[in-house]
């Protein structure tokens, strides 16, 4: 059966399925990326760049469909140490720089990942006028999607563009991290009820991430959560370190060592493993 996205239906297991595909896509070079688009969903691609952050821009006659690429090396998580664990306090913060005044209008409650918005901040202005044009030049739906920490991209990108009047249709992410606290979260939620669609494999760590404590984390995620893969869940990976951190927090050695666990279940955050998971839907 050949993907497709359907633009009435909220949720729909056919549009989790073309995003997941675009959101794998994303990872590839120009070249390569240009061609498997075209090839795999018929859309036109152009990878946009700047530093270490991509998106990809891909658009047919019916359809803009916005993918932002993960880390560099999808097989891994490299570089995401810090700030999934070891900074993750002090990256929750009322945002700072050129996307500060929009996250701002979340409320005065509103924190977000500062680490996030700061990689977001590199490429938005290339992004955001090239979405533009394309809604210009023929009103389309505008889907968002992004694999891990494309993922978490794809949702403050969502809320830039609403920021800018653009009328996003969905957000679809796989094995997103969390993006901010509670406050932050519910904004999301008010201004894209029923628009956005976080798919988790059950045992992926990432999306229980970032955390600073075992107990009560001051991190949350936006709704709808579309579990998959049954049973294992991560969570039972860290009440195994609940008994070893004093009041649930964690300190540099235990951060090291929860990282290592994480690390070794990297396979349950790839995205052969959600494809897999999404043909069961």
């Amino acid at each position: 059966m050949p993907l497709e996205l359907i633009e009435d239906s909220g949720g729909d297991p056919r549009n989790a399925r073309f995003l997941a595909t675009a959101s794998d896509l994303a990872y590839l070079s120009q070249d390569e990326g240009r061609a498997e688009f075209a090839a795999q969903l018929g859309l036109n691609g152009t990878l946009i760049s700047a530093d270490n952050t991509q998106a990809y821009l891909a658009t047919n006659d019916d359809h803009i469909v916005l993918a932002f690429r993960g880390t560099e090396s999808p097989g891994t998580l490299e570089g995401l140490k810090d700030w999934l664990l070891t900074d993750a306090v002090n990256l929750l913060i009322v945002p700072t720089g050129r996307l500060g005044t929009d996250l701002a209008s979340a409320g005065v409650g509103a924190r977000f990942h500062q680490g996030f918005v700061d990689a977001l901040a590199k490429v938005w202005p290339a992004v955001s006028s090239a979405v533009a044009a394309e809604v210009k030049k023929s009103d389309r739906p505008v889907w968002i999607t992004g694999h891990s920490l494309g993922g978490a991209l794809a949702l403050f990108g969502g809320w830039m563009l609403h920021r800018q009047f653009i009328n996003v249709h969905q957000i679809l992410t796989y094995g997103a991290p969390m993006i901010g606290n509670k406050d932050a979260c519910n904004a999301m939620d008010r201004e894209f009820k029923g628009k956005i669609f976080r798919y988790v494999n059950t045992t992926d760590p990432v999306p229980k991430l970032p955390t600073v404590s075992l107990i009560a984390n001051s991190y949350g995620n936006v709704q709808r959560e579309v579990l998959m893969g049954g049973t294992g869940a991560s969570s039972e990976l860290f009440q195994g370190f609940l008994s070893k951190a004093a009041d649930g927090l964690l300190n540099a050695t235990l951060v090291d060592e929860l990282w290592k666990t994480i690390t070794g279940l990297v396979s349950a955050h790839q995205m052969p493993t959600y494809h897999g998971l999404l043909k069961k839907l």
